[in-house]
C-alpha cells in the first residue's frame, strides 16, 4: 500500500484492460487460428446414400403363383384362411405348396397335423413335409414348440431366403406364403427376395380390423407388390339348426374395404367353432368336413381367386395400387 504526502495528488491509474484483449493468446481459439490460417465453415455434412433394396435373385421359375396372404393385425384366422385355402386349391386339382412364413409363432405344424422334421435330398436341400397333398415347410419343423425365436431383422431374413431357394418346391401352380400379422420384417425381406404376383388381405368385418387392412395394403404399395383380392373371416354366424345368418361383429366390413380399394372381395368366411376345432386337430375344416358351408366358402374363395388372376393375366401386368 502506498501513502501519500499531504498536498501531492493522487494520479489517476489506468483501468487494466480486459483479460482477453491485453492476452490475446487467452482467447479460446481454434486450431486453424492457431497456425495463422483463417476459421473455416465447418464441412456441411452430406446426406448419407440412399440404400438400394438387395436384387431379387430368387425366381422359383418352376412355380407359376406365389401369393401371400397376410392380415394388418393377429386374430383373424389368417393361418386358418392359408391352410384351408391352400387345401381348396388342390381339391380342385392344382399343386400346391404352403410356406410358413411366421417365424414368432408358427401355426402350420399344428394346423395340417405335422411334427416331424423334413429330410435332406442329395443336393443338399430340404425336402418339403407333405400332407393333405400339400408341399410345407415350417420353422416349427425345426425347433420344439416350447423353444422361443427371439429373431432380429437379419435372422429372419436369412431364413426366409432359405425356404425359398433351399427347399425342394419342385414344380407348383401355387406356393402360398402365410406371412406373421402386422407389417414388419417378414414382408420386406420376402418381396426383397422374390417377386410376388400379389398378396391377399385376410380381415373381420370389426372397424378394429378394417383400420389395420389400410396399413397392409399401405405396405404392399410401398413394396410394389399388387393387392389380388380381400378375404373377409368370421364373416357371420350360421345357425346349424335353421341356417339363419347372424352377424356377430358388423355387416359387409370387407366388401366395403374392397370397393375402396377396387380390389376382389374373394369370400366372406362364416363363423363355426368347427373350423377352430378342426385347425386344433391338424385337420382343417376343407379336408375334414368337404361338404360343410364352411368347406363351400372356402372353395369359393380358391374359384375367385384362380379367376383373379386368369383376368390379370401375367404377373407384371397386376394392378399395382
Amino acid at each position: 500500500m502506498r501513502f501519500f504526502k499531504k498536498g501531492e495528488e493522487k494520479k489517476p491509474q489506468p483501468k487494466p484492460e480486459s483479460a482477453a484483449k491485453a492476452h490475446p493468446e487467452l482467447k479460446v481459439i481454434s486450431g486453424a487460428q492457431v497456425s495463422g490460417r483463417k476459421p473455416q465453415p465447418p464441412p456441411q455434412q452430406q446426406p448419407p446414400p440412399q440404400q438400394q433394396p438387395p436384387q431379387q435373385n430368387i425366381a422359383l421359375p418352376n412355380v407359376r403363383y406365389k401369393i401371400a396372404v397376410a392380415s394388418g393385425k393377429g386374430g383373424v384366422g389368417k393361418s386358418t384362411v392359408a391352410t384351408n385355402l391352400a387345401i381348396s386349391l388342390a381339391n380342385a386339382g392344382a399343386t400346391v405348396g404352403l410356406m410358413d412364413a411366421d417365424a414368432y409363432g408358427p401355426s402350420i405344424p399344428t394346423m395340417m397335423g405335422v411334427q416331424e422334421r423334413p429330410q435332406t435330398s442329395p443336393e443338399r436341400q430340404l425336402v418339403p413335409l407333405v400332407r393333405h397333398d400339400i408341399k410345407l415347410m415350417s420353422i416349427g419343423f425345426m425347433v420344439p414348440e416350447e423353444q422361443a425365436m427371439i429373431w432380429r431383422g437379419p435372422m429372419l431374413h436369412s431364413a426366409i431366403r432359405q425356404f425359398l431357394s433351399d427347399v425342394a418346391w419342385g414344380e407348383l401352380d401355387y406356393l402360398i406364403i402365410d406371412l406373421p400379422p402386422g407389417t414388419g420384417d417378414v414382408a420386406l425381406s420376402l418381396t426383397q427376395a422374390m417377386p410376388l404376383t400379389g398378396a391377399v388381405i385376410v380381415t373381420t368385418p370389426q372397424d378394429v380390423a378394417l383400420a389395420d387392412v389400410r396399413r397392409g395394403v399401405a405396405m404392399f404399395e410401398r413394396l410394389g407388390v399388387p393387392i389380388l383380392g380381400i378375404i373377409e373371416n368370421m364373416s357371420y354366424f350360421l345357425c346349424p339348426h335353421c341356417d339363419e345368418k347372424t352377424e356377430i361383429f358388423r355387416a359387409d366390413g370387407g366388401k366395403n374395404m374392397s370397393e375402396r380399394f377396387s380390389v376382389a372381395l374373394l369370400g366372406q368366411i362364416p363363423l363355426d367353432a368347427e373350423v377352430c376345432t378342426a385347425g386344433d386337430l391338424g385337420v382343417p375344416i376343407v379336408a375334414a368336413h368337404p361338404d360343410s358351408p364352411q368347406s363351400a366358402a372356402f372353395g369359393t374363395v380358391a374359384t375367385e381367386l384362380e379367376a383373379v388372376l386368369k383376368e390379370s393375366g401375367e404377373e407384371e401386368e397386376l394392378t399395382i395400387l
